[in-house]
């Protein structure tokens, strides 16, 4: 049932533009009328599915939809280079749905430096936040929304001391992965 759950949830993710792992789980245990969602597939598990369900079935579109994402994010990296930008999320992991953002995390001490230097240049963008982990501390991280070129753009802004943290988005979770602006690049030329 672990196996199924998996695969159903890795095609929610993949067609359907669904982007947290815990939801995809739990709708996929719902259509399977999975009772005990507590074998529910590990995380890891669902992005091996999401991966090989992409691989064969989005192939070509998969590899251009990364490749296009990769690019805007590169694109806003270097605008947004004093707030040391790194990419995060299914866009640098290469598993990007049809429907992902691109995420961006800046790390500075004066998020109102972030909204001017957006307002000078004419960006609009929404507020809202997460939750994320410093550690063991819970923490509120506003989350600034552009678009960049048609391309959604979410932008969490850090305190410069967290650069060297290791960031979760759950207290028992994995250090959620990022790639600075040199990294990106030698993804891209990995990808050529």
């Amino acid at each position: 049932m672990r196996a199924r759950i998996a695969a159903v949830a890795a095609r929610l993710m993949a067609e359907d533009g669904v982007d947290n792992f815990a939801l995809a789980k739990r709708k996929a245990a719902r259509q399977l009328g999975a009772g005990d969602t507590e074998s529910l597939p590990a995380n890891e598990e669902v992005e091996a599915e999401l991966r090989a369900y992409q691989s064969l079935y989005q192939g070509d579109e998969q590899r251009d939809r990364v490749r296009a994402l990769r690019e805007a994010a590169l694109g806003a990296m270097r605008l947004l280079a004093a707030f040391r930008p790194y990419l995060s999320g299914p866009v640098l992991k290469g598993t990007a749905g049809r429907y992902a953002d691109v995420d961006l995390q800046l790390f500075t001490d004066e998020l109102k430096a972030v909204e001017l230097f957006l307002l000078n240049r004419n960006v609009p963008y929404d507020v809202s936040e997460v939750r994320h982990y410093c550690g063991e501390e819970a923490r509120v991280v506003p989350v600034l929304r552009v678009d960049w070129d048609d391309v959604p753009v979410n932008l969490a802004i850090y305190a410069a001391k967290d650069e060297r943290a290791a960031l979760k988005a759950s207290p028992g979770g994995r250090a959620i992965e990022r790639a600075g602006i040199a990294a990106v690049l030698a993804l891209m030329d990995a990808d050529d």
